[in-house]
C-alpha cells in the first residue's frame, strides 16, 4: 500500500468521523425524531413517572434547605444572558426564596431582544411556559410563549412579519436563540415544572444581572428597549441580590 494512498485514507477517515460528528451535533432535528419513531415516543407520564423518582430526592433536599414547602405554589426562573445563569425562586410566606441555579450551557446571540426569525437572539422580557415536549430533540424541553403579546405588538407597529418563535428552555449544551442548560438541569427543571404547573410559573430574562449594574441598551435597539430595561430591573426587586452572592 502506498503512503499516498494511506494518506488519501487518512483524510477520508477523518473527513468521515467529522461529518458524523457535526451531523450529530447539528443534525439532531433530522435524527433524533427518527431514532424516537423507531424507539417508540415518551409521553409527559413517562418522563415523570420515570425521571421523577430520580431527581426529586435532590428537588426536595434543594427546597428543604432553602426552607420552602415543596412542591411550591408558585416559581421563578430567572435568566441572565451575560451571566450565563439561570436562578429558581420559590415563594414561600410572601417572600421570594432562593432555592437553586444552574449555569446556562449555551445561548447564541447578545444583549438585546430578539426582533426576528433567524436572527439567533435569545428573548428578553417576561414569559410563561406554554408546552412541554418529552420527546425534544435535546433531551426534553419546555416551550416559552415567545412571541408574548409585548413581542408581537412591537413587531407589528414595526412592521416586523416574522418574529420568529420556538423558543425553548432545553437540555444538552448547544442553542440557537434557546436556553441550553445541559440534561441534569433541564431534567429538575422539567420535572419540578410539571409539579408546579405552567400556570404558576414566571421566567423573566434579561441581557444582564440589573441587580448587579444597569445596562445602556444596544446601539441601534428599538426605541422601547429602555422602557422594557425598566420593568425588568423593577421586577427584579424581590429577588435580592444578597441572596445570590451568598448562594
Amino acid at each position: 500500500m502506498s503512503k499516498k494512498f494511506k494518506f488519501v485514507m487518512v483524510g477520508v477517515s477523518l473527513a468521515a468521523t467529522l461529518a458524523l460528528t457535526c451531523f450529530y451535533k447539528f443534525g439532531r432535528s433530522i435524527w433524533v425524531p427518527l431514532y424516537l419513531d423507531l424507539k417508540g415516543r415518551r409521553t409527559l407520564d413517562d418522563v415523570v413517572r420515570n425521571i421523577g423518582p430520580v431527581v426529586e430526592p435532590g428537588l426536595q433536599a434543594a427546597f428543604a434547605k432553602a426552607g420552602v414547602a415543596y412542591p411550591p405554589q408558585h416559581i421563578t426562573l430567572l435568566a441572565f444572558k451575560e451571566e450565563k445563569r439561570l436562578e429558581l425562586w420559590a415563594e414561600q410566606d410572601g417572600a421570594q426564596v432562593l432555592v437553586s441555579a444552574y449555569p446556562i450551557q449555551a445561548a447564541s446571540g447578545v444583549a438585546g431582544p430578539k426582533l426576528r426569525e433567524g436572527d439567533r437572539q435569545v428573548p428578553e422580557g417576561f414569559y410563561r411556559i406554554e408546552g412541554f415536549n418529552p420527546n425534544s430533540s435535546f433531551h426534553l424541553s419546555m416551550k416559552l410563549n415567545y412571541p408574548n403579546p409585548f413581542d408581537l405588538e412591537h413587531a407589528r407597529a414595526e412592521g416586523r412579519t416574522s418574529p420568529g418563535g420556538d423558543i425553548f428552555i432545553h437540555g444538552k449544551a448547544s442553542s440557537v436563540g434557546c436556553l441550553a442548560m445541559g440534561d441534569p438541569a433541564v431534567e429538575d427543571l422539567f420535572i419540578l415544572a410539571n409539579r408546579v404547573g405552567a400556570s404558576n410559573i414566571d421566567v423573566i430574562i434579561a441581557p444582564q444581572d440589573f441587580r448587579l449594574r444597569t445596562l445602556a441598551p444596544p446601539q441601534n435597539a428599538p426605541a422601547w428597549l429602555p422602557g422594557l430595561y425598566q420593568d425588568i430591573q423593577q421586577a427584579l426587586r424581590p429577588f435580592a441580590v444578597s441572596d445570590v452572592k451568598s448562594s
